[in-house]
């Protein structure tokens, strides 16, 4: 028997302007998990994209059982037993959660040339792959109809009826709650058992500890080495992978809330079971925290006041003048921006690139004879938001989805920053950013609140929450439920006791 399940030696991928891949190599033990990691830009995805198919290495060479393998796309890595859930989902959520959970590789039966989709077995089959991963969800449920996490659990369970020898998990848990967390592990840990090999990609130093045997630490597009994770401290770790230590993950908060600048009162959703009757203030210069669990209506009360979703009463009031606000532009007038938490569905505009993504929110402030765009100021804001947030990317025309997802995130930033709000609503800000790009991300919201910008931070980490809010608001099935304004009350359970007020 091989000494390793999957061997991957010499790898190099490059892009337009950026190597991203640097002679890379990674060796997996049999059914064991290996954690790979390092910051956003590593080259972690990139890797395992290689290993998978969707890139095709330009050096490099991949070893399964110890024979030589050849892998040109994601049907021969599937053909090989390595399958891959990926980071960003890529659903049709207007199709059943059985059709998603086989799309192209569909039961069929028939005679001869004359073949038609099982849709019997594959339900059935559907059904049953979802209680391996303890998901009671309906196969014939059309997938749009479940949450971000639930899509993920189903891609999960994708990977496991695929029965693959090797899988990559990377960033799986980025959008799950805690309980399906626990449940992933057990889906993980069961795996081992049965002696399958995982990747598991993740910046949450926590479950890498939890759930991992060994540990491979890249930093960019290099490999930096390869450690048993029981002998791997968190602090030794992070130094491994921003090459440097990082003693305060949080920085030191040099803002001084002001008068108030936005009120919030008797804000309900049009829908019962969403928010209802929430009133808060927020003032200038503060950083103030939304705390709770998942499905506490958080989102959704940031999405009715910036105006996605409907409200049936309530006012929005903006130094002290109430605004009507109907439409996502009627907020902005207002001067309030929003950060979404889904970066990849709703945040960034993937085909474009990062000048077209950051100009999009100031194309009507910078026009010619009213009509036509005047590039070269533009050009101007957008590279002093590249300095200023110190972006990485060879230029302005770089496409956004080849950057990392924390340089993505600064990109989101600078678009709103460019139209200078008076208040920024950041849902999940450093959700899938490693913990270098989220100290990046931290020092950014500090800044803006010292400037006098208001910051509203929706965070399900409670490090976070507790690490950069002034003041914290709790909610639970909707309703606020708590305010914590005192520093020495700001703990974990004072916020899970809020959180839990059913």
């Amino acid at each position: 028997m091989a000494e390793y399940k999957l061997e991957l030696k010499g790898v190099c991928k490059s892009f337009p302007g950026v190597k991203a891949l640097d002679n890379v190599q990674l060796s997996l033990r049999p059914g064991t998990v290996h954690a790979l990691m390092g910051e956003n830009g590593a080259g972690k995805s990139t890797l395992m994209k290689c290993l998978f198919g969707i890139y095709k290495m330009d050096a490099g060479e991949i070893y399964l059982d110890g024979k030589k393998i050849e892998v040109g796309n994601p049907d021969e890595a599937m053909k090989h037993g390595i399958a891959m859930v990926h980071q960003e989902l890529q659903p049709i959520p207007a199709r059943s959660v059985g059709e998603n959970l086989y799309l192209g590789r569909f039961p069929t039966k028939g005679f001869g040339p004359i073949k038609m989709i099982d849709h019997k077995k594959m339900y059935a089959d559907t059904e049953k792959w979802l209680k391996e991963v303890k998901m009671d969800f309906d196969p014939k449920a059309l997938l749009g109809t479940l949450s971000i996490g639930q899509m993920q659990s189903v891609e999960i369970a994708k990977a496991v009826s695929q029965e693959a020898k090797v899988i990559i998990f990377d960033e799986p848990t980025s959008s799950l709650s805690d309980n399906e967390v626990e449940a992933l592990f057990r889906i993980m840990n069961d795996l081992r058992g049965k002696g399958v090999t995982m990747v598991y990609i993740s910046h949450k130093m926590d479950e890498i500890k939890r759930i991992a045997d060994d540990i491979t630490v890249m930093r960019d597009g290099t490999y930096i080495g390869t450690w048993p994770a029981a002998e791997m401290t968190t602090d030794q770790i992070i130094a491994k992978m921003v090459g440097r230590e990082l003693t305060n993950v949080y920085p030191p908060r040099t803002n001084t809330p002001g008068e108030v600048v936005m009120e919030v009162e008797g804000l309900s959703s049009i829908h019962e079971k969403s928010f209802q009757n929430v009133s808060f203030q927020l003032r200038k210069g503060e950083i103030l925290g939304f705390g709770g669990l998942v499905g506490a209506q958080r989102t959704e009360l940031m999405e009715g006041i910036f105006g996605i979703r409907g409200v049936a009463s309530g006012e929005v009031r903006m130094r002290g003048n109430a605004v009507r606000i109907k439409h996502p532009i009627d907020a902005m007038n207002a001067g309030i921006g929003l950060i979404t938490e889904d970066r990849r569905g709703n945040g960034i505009f993937g085909c474009l690139s990062i000048k077209e993504n950051v100009g999009v929110s100031i194309y009507n402030k910078f026009l010619k004879a009213g009509m036509i765009l005047d590039h070269k100021r533009i050009n101007g804001v957008v590279d002093d938001s590249i300095q200023k947030l110190s972006i990485k990317t060879p230029s302005m025309k770089e496409h956004i989805s080849n950057l990392s997802g924390g340089n993505q995130q600064k990109v989101i930033v600078s678009r709103w920053l460019a139209n200078d709000p008076d208040v920024l609503i950041m849902d999940e800000p450093t959700r899938g950013i490693d913990v270098g790009a989220k100290h990046e991300i931290y020092e950014i919201m500090v800044e803006l609140a010292k400037q006098g910008k208001a910051i509203i931070m929706i965070s399900s980490e409670m490090a976070e929450l507790l690490g950069m809010s002034d003041r914290i608001y709790v909610m639970c099935n909707g309703r606020l439920t708590g305010e914590i304004d005192k520093a020495e009350d700001m703990t974990q359970a004072n916020v899970m006791n809020y959180a839990t007020q059913f």
